[in-house]
């Protein structure tokens, strides 16, 4: 059953603004009072790894909102349950694909303060996006997405 043009999860923050939030703050920590990660040959790979996944991840996960025509900014209502691409494999890629990037940021600007703040990062994620997300779902949705969260995980 397709959702009406007014029935939305409800979610506290447009999800880019809460990671982005998260990202700035723990900057400004760092220029605050530095807690630098002092390997570059390590953290440059490595964040740089984490970057162009959380990129593809994202890239899979819009292609199949796309695919499915339904929106995939959580202010929208939803029309279609996607259990394909990465869907298929955890109900929130797009998320991941956030939490990928924002850590790969964190290792390339060396800094610990950013990856301390993902931590309030994802308790508001999980209680002001995702659990709201997942309730409005189940109500659009009913079996079809109880059955689909029981065979897939929240994250990975």
């Amino acid at each position: 059953m397709p959702a009406s043009a007014r029935d939305t999860p409800g979610v506290i923050l447009p999800p880019p603004l809460i990671y982005l939030g998260g990202l700035v703050l723990g900057y400004v920590l760092h220029r605050l009072q530095p807690l630098p990660i002092h390997h570059p040959r390590i953290t440059f790979p490595v964040g740089l790894a984490f970057v162009l996944a959380g990129i593809f991840i994202n890239v899979a996960g819009i292609r199949e909102f796309r695919r499915a025509s339904t929106s995939f900014i959580p202010t929208q209502p939803s029309t279609a349950l996607l259990q394909s691409g990465p869907f298929a494999w955890t109900r929130n890629p797009l998320y991941l694909a956030m939490t990928l990037v924002y850590i790969g940021v964190s290792l390339l600007l060396q800094s610990l303060w950013p990856i301390i703040c993902l931590v309030p990062v994802l308790v508001l994620m999980h209680f002001g996006v995702i659990r709201r997300e997942e309730r409005y779902l189940e109500r659009i949705f009913g079996d079809a997405y109880r059955a689909y969260a029981a065979r897939v995980r929240r994250w990975f």
